[in-house]
């Protein structure tokens, strides 16, 4: 295990490690939208991956592999950010086949999957090349960020000289702390506290959205929403921002050439549960009505 002072640093140190300049990461279409900022600076081209309700399609890694050489894959395989979906076991098994035939690494995003206790992690299931990378923000507070990533033996060098490069270890302080509050079993509680209060605002966002084409898992922080006609996913973000509501378009997310759904992320974490009641009211209205009707006012 290896740390860093965040998750996106141990993100960009496991990339850098094994993504020369110029060379290809394979990514789901839709993806993190931090690790195509990290590309653009490490000088890697991303390759997107289709991806169906199962998560990334193993196939879809194979012919992209065919076409030009992949370094690694890098993928969310449980409550992927935007999408919510989680990869059921099955389909773990099956990219970890393919991966072993392509001789591919994995970059394993793992930093939201405390909040389902299952499937187990691809890491799990293809340790000898599976980089599995996690952070404590998410499960303890924003303030605390130690990253880490647990490593194959045969990596460990390139992704401690990557670290080393980008200056990325934790603060004395964090790491310590983090290290108590795992060891005293405030971590496990403060995960189990947060399930629940994310099951919480599902219900929440279900009592206000459940009309309309939002996919979710009852477990994460974070809904994505096909916008109903007329509406364009630019359009919604620019009359939400005039109710002082921050959501993003699909755009954000989507990786090279590809249409991109006219969809948006909605965060349900941050607001009292009051206003993200009415914030999502004021949402399910806006849907309801045309941005003509915005025009008139």
């Amino acid at each position: 295990m290896l740390f860093a002072g965040n998750g996106r640093q141990a993100i960009a140190a496991v990339i850098a490690a094994l993504v020369p300049p110029g060379a290809r990461l394979g990514v789901e279409e839709l993806t993190y939208p931090v690790v195509k900022t990290i590309a653009t600076r490490l000088g890697v081209t991303l390759v997107p991956l289709p991806v169906d309700e199962a998560g990334l399609v193993p196939e879809a890694v194979e012919s992209a592999a065919r076409k030009a050489p992949l370094r690694a894959v890098y993928l969310q395989p449980t409550l992927h950010n935007p999408l919510s979906l989680t990869m059921p076991v099955e389909r773990r098994a099956e990219l970890a086949a393919v991966l072993a035939r392509l001789d591919l690494p994995a970059i394993e995003d793992g930093i939201w999957s405390f909040l389902r206790d299952e499937p187990p992690p691809l890491a799990a299931v293809a340790p000898e090349r599976t980089i599995l990378v996690d952070s404590l923000s998410k499960r303890l507070a924003p303030g605390l960020t130690v990253g880490f990533a647990v490593v194959p033996e045969a990596v460990v060098p390139n992704v401690t000289a990557a670290l080393h490069a980008g200056g990325s270890a934790p603060p004395r302080f964090a790491l310590e702390a983090a290290a108590r509050l795992a060891g005293d079993g405030v971590v496990d509680s403060l995960s189990r506290g947060k399930r629940r209060d994310a099951e919480a605002r599902q219900e929440i966002a279900t009592r206000h959205l459940g009309e309309f084409a939002v996919r979710a898992d009852p477990r994460s922080y974070y809904c994505w929403w096909e916008l109903p006609p007329p509406w364009r996913a630019d359009t919604f973000v620019a009359a939400a921002a005039r109710h002082g509501i921050a959501v993003t378009p699909a755009a954000a997310f989507a990786v090279g050439d590809n249409r991109t759904p006219n969809a948006v992320r909605l965060g349900l974490a941050s607001p009292p549960a009051e206003t993200l009641a009415r914030a999502l009211s004021t949402l399910a209205g806006l849907a309801r009505s045309s941005p003509d009707d915005l025009l008139a006012e």
